[in-house]
């Protein structure tokens, strides 16, 4: 089950931002209570009773009851807005509980055995997909966490939330489809191991295709093909240069 603290706080009056800003000159947090069908209630408290809950990561999955100058009333954190610089909480917003009343919120999940898992054994990694799944659930059980089993996961495998055994009363918001919580996936190495390979060959391919459609330098000439004479001249550029039909000009003969 989910634990429970109990944190101390004051009446405030006014609100809107002018008496947050003031609250907070004091070196306090404002906070308001709202829900069961009573009016919201402004509170005041010390920032060190809420910013050590807040740093646990788990304070909008933990019932707290609120101990209001000696009013003790049982809520659950909704919202905690924090200082976009320093991270630290300015405000917090409470919602009442009543007996029997069923609520909303993301509870965490916590991942066992993986040295069952033989894809994990492997060298697989695990992708986690959902570290918190949003439940509805009795205010009276809930959940600190929820735990999902990896035993039997292989590469390839992907955990939903159908396998994970949920307790009593819990169910999932999103309950139309059987959504994935978590996968084990294949490490690097083997993706490399498959890809060079397959590279390699494709680049031989290439040069032997290169090699064919070039001839190598010096290469013989085909077969059948007759080679110059031995002495015979190349024929004169003039000739290769001479319009059509018209024959070359002649060479001055040699002076005797």
């Amino acid at each position: 089950m989910t634990d429970t603290i109990t944190i101390p706080a004051k009446k405030r009056t006014g609100s809107g931002t002018g008496s947050a800003r003031a609250v907070r000159r004091e070196g306090l947090i404002p906070g308001i209570v709202y829900g069961a069908g009573g009016d919201p209630e402004q509170i005041k408290f010390a920032q060190r009773d809420i910013e050590k809950h807040y740093q646990t990561g788990r304070f909008t999955s933990t019932l707290v009851t609120l101990d209001v100058e000696g009013k003790k009333m049982r809520v659950i954190p909704r919202e905690v807005q924090v200082d976009p610089v320093s991270d630290r909480p300015i405000h917090a917003d409470f919602q009442r509980l009543v007996a029997g009343a069923r609520i909303r919120l993301f509870i965490p999940v916590h991942f066992n055995n993986h040295g069952d898992s033989p894809g994990l054994k492997r060298g697989g990694v695990l992708n986690i997909v959902r570290h918190e799944i949003e439940f509805v659930c009795p205010s009276e059980r809930i959940p600190q966490f929820i735990e999902a089993d990896l035993a039997g996961m292989d590469i390839g495998d992907s955990l939903h939330i159908s396998a994970i055994k949920l307790p009593e009363g819990i169910v999932p918001v999103i309950r139309n489809r059987d959504f994935t919580v978590a996968t084990v996936a294949a490490p690097s190495a083997f993706a490399d191991v498959e890809t060079k390979p397959t590279a390699a060959a494709e680049g031989d391919a290439a040069a032997a295709a290169a090699g064919a459609a070039a001839p190598a330098a010096g290469a013989a000439p085909a077969a059948g093909a007759k080679a110059p004479a031995a002495g015979a001249k190349a024929p004169a550029a003039a000739a290769a240069k001479a319009p059509a039909g018209k024959a070359a000009p002649k060479a001055p003969a040699a002076k005797k």
